[in-house]
């Protein structure tokens, strides 16, 4: 039987649009102080795991984000894979609560903006080809709070609430039983999901 791959699952830390309640999506913002702070936060409980490599998404935020992680736990960040970009909001982008953005508004999002199913693709793709070229692998992912949460809704079918800046949330994927909940938010859960590996369309990254 193949083994399992697990995934850490990690929230890039604060940005000062999460200060100012913007949504961020696809923008480039940095961290800022807090947020780096966070990053290094995220360490004690990734700590008491082994882990093989870090990668991230391509935004700055995330990408800060690893190689403060990736530093402290002495790991290589690997790879930068554009699939774990957050959502695109479009036009939404960098909007605030308000009547400008309520005008965007429509069914599961915002006009011009991408779909959630749409992303959960996305995020479901990037750990389905790190798993199959990794088997047994034990990979720290470090991306974004949406593509986290509709990643896991789909890939569990379960209701996952907003994800938190710079904690754990661990999951085992094998290619036969699919994804398997471990915690969530810090918070230990035990969940079985579905999506097993199918590598049709898939690409792949260089590790």
């Amino acid at each position: 039987m193949s083994p399992s791959t697990t995934f850490a699952l990690i929230r890039h830390g604060q940005t000062d649009w999460n200060a100012a309640k913007r949504l961020q999506g696809s923008t480039d913002i940095p961290l800022n102080d807090i947020g780096r702070t966070q990053a290094g936060n995220a360490v004690p409980a990734l700590s008491q795991f082994d882990w093989d490599f870090v990668v991230s998404s391509p935004l700055v935020r995330a990408a800060e984000t690893a190689d403060v992680i990736a530093g402290d736990l002495n790991l290589a960040v690997t790879c930068r894979i554009p699939g774990l970009v957050e959502r695109d909001y479009g036009p939404a982008e960098g909007l605030i609560e308000g009547a400008e953005l309520d005008s965007m508004r429509i069914p599961g999002g915002y006009y011009g903006a991408e779909s959630e199913s749409e992303v959960a693709e996305r995020g479901l793709d990037a750990l389905h080809v790190l798993s199959r070229e990794n088997p047994g692998a034990r990979i720290i992912v470090v991306t974004h709070g949406t593509l986290i949460r509709v990643t896991l809704t789909e890939a569990l079918d379960l209701d996952v609430g907003s994800i938190d800046n710079a904690t754990l949330n661990l999951v085992r994927h094998h290619r036969n039983t699919g994804f398997a909940l471990h915690i969530l938010n810090g918070t230990t859960h035990h969940t079985q999901g579905s999506h097993s590996d199918n590598s049709k369309g898939h690409k792949s990254w260089q590790l």
